[in-house]
């Protein structure tokens, strides 16, 4: 077994005496690399993001920024990083590097006052700057109008530049409209740029990991095979794919295991497949890939995705995280609901698949037996034609929900045909409202209808009071939200 280790800023170096536990973050700072900062440990603020490099999506490589207070450095044995130091250029002995373009702008726009969260910004920034494709709509020279009035809304620049890029980044004290300037003011990336030109070449494979200090291991394995042979091994296992959700269990709750198993490089969890009946989704893609690669195919998936947590999250957490975990609040949960999704789960005697729907069994409980993956979801096809996701938090983005509502109707000559509506934040398990479903299903698409669904959708769940919101207002959340799917849908006839 090769000795773990980590290539970074183009400097190979060795992972060892880092813990299995011991973050990306710790393990730069360690090494004098400080321009990453830990502001919440949570995945949060983006104080710490760096950039990795990924299988990409239209090109070999993608840089992708990712939370380094969440990820085990364990994780990234024979990947590939960038910090916000290893983007500038350095100089001649004695004169000082050339700043990355992203800098540049970020330095001559006043974007960075304290510099706390400057770096995270800068590797966010550059993680976008590099997205292939994002000049095709900038101007006839590719380069990005300095004007950020001119061109584009508020949340796309003239450039191209997508401002979701920086949706997990928090600043302050500068303010946000000279970063916006920045962002809005970069280029294509020169010809000899490096780290463009390092999209053309493969990624780093996925390393097969041992990794053991301090009493704890860190597991990849290279297939399904071996990691379902694992888990019939070591049933206590923790089992991670983005540690989105694991990472802030181990920052915040100081919590440890004795044996961690990676799941996220394993190809047969990494498929995108569109068959006539179904379309099956990986469960260790990321959801920015999964985003990408369906490209709008299932637009219930597509509004989901920009108000899953921020982009930085997104680039790492996975839909088999998102499901194993069982959370109530979970984003992904109604939206699957909705879609009628059903779930690929294997272990070491193979698979067999579970409507979603029958998954979940209690509070962070499910039919998932020790030793069982989520290999993959099952989205079956046709899909309704009227969808929508209504996310209620306190917060537009980067939010946890306090109600989330899923819908996926079928209405046709104005009657409801069919009607699936998936609920999170109102019981102890993600929901279907079955009740409404039935209100819905073979009347007229009416206000009448529409207005007595409502009031039992309001009725549906147990929803609880906490810190996000109170029951009654959770229940008057579900109502309202199938009255404005009904005036959304009527608008867009009417029009």
């Amino acid at each position: 077994m090769v000795a773990a280790r980590i290539t970074v800023n183009g400097k190979v170096t060795p992972i060892s005496p880092s813990t299995p536990h011991t973050t990306v973050l710790d393990f730069l700072r360690e090494r004098g690399l400080t321009g990453s900062k830990e502001g919440c440990a949570e995945g949060e603020c983006g104080a710490c993001s760096v950039l990795v490099a990924r299988p990409g999506v239209d090109k070999p490589t993608d840089w992708v920024a990712i939370n380094a207070c969440l990820s085990p450095v364990a994780a990234l044995d024979g990947q590939e990083i960038i910090t916000a130091e290893g983007l500038a250029t350095p100089g001649a002995p004695g004169t000082a590097p050339t700043l990355h373009p992203v800098q540049e702008e970020m330095a001559v726009r006043g974007g960075s006052q304290c510099g706390y969260c400057t770096p995270g910004f800068i590797c966010s920034m550059a993680a976008e700057y590099y997205r292939p494709g994002r000049c095709a709509h900038a101007g006839q020279d590719g380069d990005a109008d300095t004007d950020a009035t001119v061109g584009g809304d508020a949340e796309h620049g003239p450039n191209g530049f997508d401002l979701h890029a920086l949706s997990g980044n928090l600043c302050r004290c500068t303010g946000y409209r000279p970063i916006r300037d920045a962002a809005f003011a970069v280029g294509a990336p020169a010809e000899e740029d490096p780290f463009a030109q390092r999209r053309e070449q493969a990624p780093p494979a996925a390393a097969v990991t041992e990794y053991a200090q301090d009493d704890s291991v860190f597991l990849r394995p290279g297939t399904l095979g071996e990691a379902t042979r694992l888990l019939r091994e070591r049933p206590d296992a923790q089992v991670v794919a983005g540690s989105t959700d694991w990472g802030v269990e181990v920052n915040i709750r100081s919590r440890r295991a004795e044996c961690v198993i990676a799941v996220d490089r394993l190809p047969e969890l990494r498929e995108l497949r569109e068959e006539a009946d179904h379309v099956e989704i990986g469960a260790a893609q990321t959801l920015t890939e999964i985003e990408r690669r369906l490209d709008g195919r299932v637009p219930l998936l597509a509004e989901l995705f920009p108000q899953f947590a921020s982009r930085l999250i997104r680039n790492a957490a996975t839909l088999g995280g998102n499901l194993g975990t069982g959370s109530p609040i979970g984003d992904s949960p109604p939206v699957l609901l909705a879609l009628e999704a059903s779930l690929v789960l294997a272990d070491a005697d193979g698979e067999r698949v579970v409507p979603l729907a029958e998954y979940f069994t209690g509070y962070r409980q499910s039919v998932r037996r020790p030793g069982e993956l989520i290999r993959a979801v099952r989205i079956p096809l046709p899909l309704a034609p009227v969808t929508a996701f209504h996310k209620i938090a306190k917060r537009r983005f980067d939010d946890i929900s306090s109600v989330a509502v899923a819908f996926a109707l079928d209405v046709e000559d104005g009657i409801v045909r069919k009607a699936r509506i998936g609920l999170g934040g109102v019981a102890a398990t993600p929901i279907r409202a079955l009740a409404t479903e039935a209100a819905l299903e073979g009347k007229p698409w009416v206000t009448d209808t529409v207005e007595a669904a409502a009031r039992e959708l309001k009725a549906q769940g147990t929803p609880m009071s906490d810190h996000r919101a109170s029951a009654d207002y959770r229940a008057a959340m579900l109502g309202q939200s199938l009255l404005k799917l009904h005036a959304q849908t009527t608008e867009a006839v009417s029009s």
